[in-house]
């Protein structure tokens, strides 16, 4: 068949045919995929048929996964340095010549290619292979020469072990990115949910930062902005009185239930662009689609930009949540903010109405569950080469404010059997809390000092005061209660062996929120006929669906999380492809949606 630039295109169906008939023309046909290595489709050829292009892609990637370390360094050193010598004498595959090309690496100034140069030189010393990186970036469409000088900076200052993860990473980005091309394949939602983030994500408080925090004039341009897209894809709109932003896709049976979407669109201070956001994008890209087509559904489907989840701006989360589902604290509209407005007032002066944050609240009897696609924020996918993940349990919280009280004396003259050192003992507690948090890894235990300070502290003076967060959580709350019950038995035995004294103060208690079986096993069922294995993990983050649980059934599908899963900061990523995956999955769980018997 031929594309739209009238090439000839290959098709999935050919490819098994190959696979299953002809492997040396399954191979031929997929050699420009990975730089001179034709064992990955050697190995590939034997895990057909592909169900779709995902199922091949993750045979593909699945075979270099499992390869040997040896094997994995000689398909990395398989490739050419970014500008590089071979560059210049024109020696590249025809696919990396195009690929340099579109990041415009063959337009470089004089000081750009130097800088390219210093780069390589520095990172095949370090590493001893050279660096690659995916230059069409997250949606295809090519990354800027100062985009790629800053991720080779920035990369250099890797560990060895998690560099070579990450050049296996941007091999398998590559390879999918022209795997694309061979079988003529856009992805359509996904695309469209990255070019909506990036849209939403130049609105912010701050220059050259994304920040977006509650009933801000930026806060309010987005839901706005998110109202106009819900309108074109052909849904009924409104802002209700906490700022939600809510489009329902009508069935045409006017009695049928509700089945809810959503997430947040409000963001941490400097944050990234797909936290929350990703969880709105992807069910009006759908939306879309089914209107474009005229395809309805036999229930009506909300999709609710939740305005606040954060808690940045009055120190009080899941604002939007909790309106939806009747608990909303109208005590918290005394609250203010770090200028002296009250949330009444900035609520008042975006023309909501306080009087009507009662009526947000959901009859739960109206609806059939709620589901929620949200950016992974963390590691694991991108670990485990999957582009999409089903969600257990949101974990539950414990969270302390520790104080520990010694003696504050000279560091030269107090001798160590007789000191009483807080900050020793603060480190005492900091190792237990990794040791203990180590166990029941089956639910997701984890621990964190994430603040730790000496109050008044000088080089030459033992510590006498020591101060210190504590943040236990796990996805079962049996496993998080007796992780925090020996954590304090420790902190109080490590204070009495060391005649320090300890004050505790417990700042937050959340039950974990398991997700519906049932829910999951549709999530699951809709996952494989996408072609990804389907993989459970626990969210050890908070999310709107831990709210919405206590109305309604929930589930959640994980998207995974580039850059090593950082998120909550403006490297936080993922691609159009991961999108898509995420996008069609949830399309093909509202398709054959069967509600709870």
């Amino acid at each position: 068949m031929a594309g739209p630039s009238g090439k000839f295109m290959t098709t999935l169906q050919q490819l098994n045919e190959q696979a299953a008939h002809d492997v040396p023309a399954f191979v031929a046909t997929l050699h420009g995929i990975y730089e001179h290595s034709p064992w990955i489709p050697e190995r590939a050829a034997r895990l057909a048929p592909f169900v779709n292009l995902t199922a091949l892609k993750q045979a593909l990637q699945g075979v270099v996964s499992g390869a040997d370390v040896t094997d994995q360094l000689r398909l990395i050193r398989a490739h050419p340095e970014l500008a590089g010598k071979a560059a210049i004498a024109g020696e590249l595959t025809a696919e990396s010549t195009g690929e340099q090309a579109k990041a415009g690496l063959n337009l470089c100034s004089p000081e750009e290619f130097a800088t390219l140069q210093k780069l390589n030189s520095d990172y095949n010393a370090k590493f001893g292979f050279p660096f690659i990186l995916a230059v069409k970036g997250a949606t295809g469409k090519g990354l800027t020469r100062q985009q790629i000088i800053a991720t080779f900076t920035r990369r250099l200052r890797n560990q060895p072990q998690d560099e070579l993860r990450e050049a296996m990473r941007q091999i398998g980005r590559i390879a999918e990115m022209r795997l694309n091309d061979l079988l003529g394949h856009s992805p359509l939602l996904g695309a469209a949910v990255m070019e909506w983030a990036e849209q939403i994500g130049s609105l912010s408080e701050d220059e050259g930062a994304l920040t977006c925090t509650y009933m801000t004039e930026t806060h309010r341009r987005t839901a706005e902005q998110l109202a106009q897209w819900m309108r074109e894809a052909g849904m009924q709109v409104h802002i209700d009185a906490v700022g939600n932003v809510v489009g329902r896709y009508l069935s045409s049976n006017p009695q049928a239930k509700t089945l809810l979407t959503g997430s947040h669109y409000d963001t941490v201070r400097n944050g990234g662009k797909y936290d929350g956001r990703e969880g709105i994008l992807v069910p009006i890209a759908i939306v879309r689609h089914l209107h474009e087509r005229g395809e309805t559904l036999p229930f009506h489907f909300e999709v609710i930009g939740f305005s606040e989840e954060e808690g940045v701006r009055f120190k009080s989360t899941f604002l939007g949540s909790n309106a939806v589902t009747g608990h909303f604290d109208l005590n918290l509209l005394a609250l203010k903010d770090r200028d002296g407005i009250s949330m009444g007032e900035v609520i008042t002066a975006a023309g909501h109405d306080i009087a009507a944050i009662p009526a947000i609240a959901r009859n739960p009897a109206d609806l059939l569950g709620y589901v929620e696609v949200h950016i992974e924020q963390g590691p694991v996918l991108l670990n485990r080469d999957l582009p999409v993940g089903i969600v257990t349990s949101i974990a539950g919280s414990s969270r302390y404010l520790v104080e520990l009280k010694g003696v504050a004396s000279h560091a030269g003259t107090t001798p160590m059997n007789m000191r009483k050192d807080a900050a020793a003992a603060a480190a005492e507690i900091i190792l237990y809390v990794e040791q203990r948090c180590s166990q029941d890894q089956h639910a997701a235990l984890v621990g964190t000092i994430g603040q730790l300070q000496v109050p008044h502290g000088s080089t030459n003076v033992i510590p006498g005061a020591c101060m210190l967060s504590l943040d236990i959580r796990a996805a079962e709350d049996s496993v998080r209660l007796a992780a925090v019950a020996d954590i304090l038995k420790k902190i109080e035995e490590i204070g009495q062996r060391r005649s320090i004294d300890v004050k505790r103060e417990e700042t937050v208690s959340a039950a974990a929120a398991p997700c519906a079986p049932w829910l999951m096993q549709q999530l699951a069922a809709a996952t494989e006929r996408a072609g990804v294995k389907p993989f459970e993990l626990a969210s050890g983050a908070g999310h709107d669906a831990m709210a919405i649980a206590r109305m309604t059934d929930v589930a959640m599908l994980f998207t995974r999380c580039g850059n090593g899963g950082i998120s909550h900061n403006p490297l936080e990523t993922m691609t159009a492809d991961d999108a898509e995956v995420s996008a069609q999955i949830l399309l093909d769980f509202l398709r054959n949606f069967q509600p709870k018997s």
